[in-house]
């Protein structure tokens, strides 16, 4: 990674984290009304991080050690692998669908910011790693998706 990206990465981040910590801390700041909706958004993020911890140690486990052997990424014994059937980035899925669940949760439009830009940054890559996927491998899932399932 270029040393450029490291100050364009830490500007991204701890921009909207301090954009989002100023909302969420703020003396006007109110919680959702319905108890309901913060649960399921807690829910849904810790649901989604986990899938996200799934898919990252499937594709380390894709390639033995010392190997530059390059095998296509696919569903494993853990349940939360099973969204590479649909998608070529699942990781990315599961990124934007704890930002989601975490806007829902704190009910925060500079969250619901934060995850658009995430989701258009992620499907820029996504769409990226997908191409290169279908290029590299004659034999690679041709129902698959970048992204979101059945749909990018």
């Amino acid at each position: 990674m270029p040393l450029s990206n490291i100050f364009k990465n830490c500007g991204y981040y701890w921009g909207f984290a301090a954009f989002i910590a100023y909302y969420v801390n703020h003396p006007l700041y109110t919680n959702p009304a319905n108890e309901l909706q913060m649960k399921l958004g807690f829910l849904g993020f810790m649901l989604c991080e986990v899938g996200n911890l799934s898919i990252h140690v499937a594709l380390r486990n894709l390639r033995p050690a010392g190997s530059t052997e390059r095998k296509i990424p696919v569903a494993t014994w853990n349940p939360f692998t099973s969204l590479f059937n649909f998608v070529s980035c699942p990781n990315y899925t599961y990124e934007i669908g704890a930002w989601a669940s975490f806007t829902v949760m704190t009910q925060c439009g500079a969250a619901g910011l934060f995850a658009v830009a995430g989701f258009y940054q992620m499907a820029v890559w996504a769409l990226g790693k997908h191409k290169n996927y279908k290029k590299e491998f004659a034999s690679y899932p041709r129902n698959r998706k970048a992204i979101i399932p059945f749909v990018i």
